[in-house]
């Protein structure tokens, strides 16, 4: 085949998305050396995340309608049913007019409508697990998979021999080559401690009530580059501007990063941030040590990938409900043990995986037909 038709569907977090555009860089040059090339379609439901990154990604944007299949009610229920249903009517329209040659799913559950219809007409289906633990749609979806992409050995388990590939987690360009100096020169930090506060791309409101509750005393600690999501921006832009000059010099504060997290990453000495996907394979490509505050909703699947970096030694859990009381002399306790610090940096970097979109990508070109 002259063009590889790749339909790319994932959603409702970051994690979910961001590997699927790795993946597709790795694509285009896999492809490129069989002397072909590649045409990709991204599929996603009409207000999640994914929307919103894939036209920052130029990729070309089909709708599905999904909803997570939530609450204990059974109205709830047969409304995300139904609106599987008319997902899978739509992905069933995408397949027929879009033909692609494989399908590459990173769960959430716009996923589901988009594999089903994909097994239905017969495309091939690569799952990437970002994971430790798959979400229920990954769970529903890997009998009709021909392979899944896995972040780590732990994942196979689960799977018969043969179906699951070991790849790692596959990161977004801009981790290559990085310097903590310039990148700290980038965000006019300081020679002092610095650290990182994420909520990822919807912010983490726990973590944002505990750094607005003492911002000062963590300011006075610490110079904090502060990711805090869209929806409590405009309350810590407030509390920024009462702050004293010189601690307002010390607060960079967004409401989202893209192109830049990579630098961010590597500006700092410590992050704190929940526990998705993407902490296990960005983290480590920025030799980033970090307290995770896993969430304890969808079954928990964060506390497995907290568990992971924990066990080798880059992170340390906290409890979701021991955020107010503990995060701050915690993390404020870390930023002042350098030693300590230096040895998460070189456990993290021990979990690195340079290779894992291009891993993939090899996957992908091998079941596409």
């Amino acid at each position: 085949m002259d063009t590889v038709r790749v339909l790319l569907s994932g959603g409702g977090s970051g994690g979910h998305v961001f590997p699927a555009f790795a993946v597709a860089d790795a694509l285009r040059s896999v492809v490129a050396e069989q002397g072909n090339r590649v045409d990709f379609r991204f599929a996603g439901t009409a207000d999640g995340v994914e929307s919103e990154l894939a036209v920052e990604a130029d990729l070309p944007y089909s709708t599905i309608a999904a909803r997570a299949l939530r609450g204990r009610n059974l109205i709830s229920k047969l409304l995300s049913l139904g609106a599987t249903a008319t997902g899978v009517l739509d992905a069933l329209a995408l397949m027929l007019s879009y033909k692609p040659h494989v399908v590459f799913l990173t769960g959430g559950y716009v996923s589901a409508p988009v594999g089903i219809a994909a097994w239905l007409t017969r495309r091939p289906i690569v799952l990437l697990q970002p994971d430790i633990e798959p979400g229920w749609t990954l769970r529903g979806l890997a009998p009709l998979a021909s392979r899944i992409c896995v972040t780590h050995q732990r994942s196979s388990e689960r799977y018969r021999t043969g179906l699951a590939v070991v790849t790692g987690y596959p990161v977004r360009p801009g981790f290559e080559n990085l310097d903590q100096p310039l990148a700290r020169a980038h965000f006019q930090l300081n020679g002092g401690p610095a650290l990182l506060v994420t909520g990822a791309v919807r912010g983490a409101q726990r973590i944002n009530d505990c750094i607005a509750d003492q911002l000062e005393e963590w300011l006075s600690r610490t110079q904090v580059i502060h990711i805090s999501g869209a929806s409590d921006f405009e309350r810590l832009s407030k509390l920024r501007e009462r702050l004293p000059a010189k601690l307002q010099s010390r607060y960079r504060l967004y409401p989202y990063m893209s192109e830049e997290m990579p630098l961010a990453m590597a500006a700092c000495d410590l992050a704190v941030s929940r526990a998705g996907a993407s902490v296990m394979g960005e983290y480590p490509a920025a030799a980033l040590p970090a307290v995770l505050a896993p969430l304890g909703e969808a079954g928990g699947h964060q506390r497995f990938n907290a568990e992971l970096l924990a066990d080798a030694g880059g992170a340390i859990v906290v409890g979701d409900e021991r955020i107010q009381g503990d995060l701050f002399d915690l993390t404020t306790e870390l930023l002042a043990d350098r030693p300590r610090l230096q040895s998460m940096r070189e456990a993290m970097i021990g979990l690195r995986r340079t290779d894992a979109a291009r891993r993939i990508a090899e996957v992908i070109v091998g079941v596409a037909k």
